[in-house]
């Protein structure tokens, strides 16, 4: 990835983020730590099943 594709990408999530609503912002919050809880417990067998689930 060159540098102008990733300057190009960050501005797009950025204004992706700008663009949500209040409470989409705070369910996305509230939903990241419980993601980091499974991690940190289980190591990576649930981020190998999600990537695999996703393909």
């Amino acid at each position: 990835m060159s540098g102008n594709d990733y300057v190009k990408f960050l501005t797009e999530e950025m204004v992706k983020y700008m663009h949500m609503s209040k409470e989409q912002k705070q369910a996305r919050k509230a939903e990241k730590p419980s993601r980091k809880k499974t991690y940190h417990w289980f190591g990576v067998l649930p981020l190998a099943l999600r990537m695999l689930w996703k393909k």
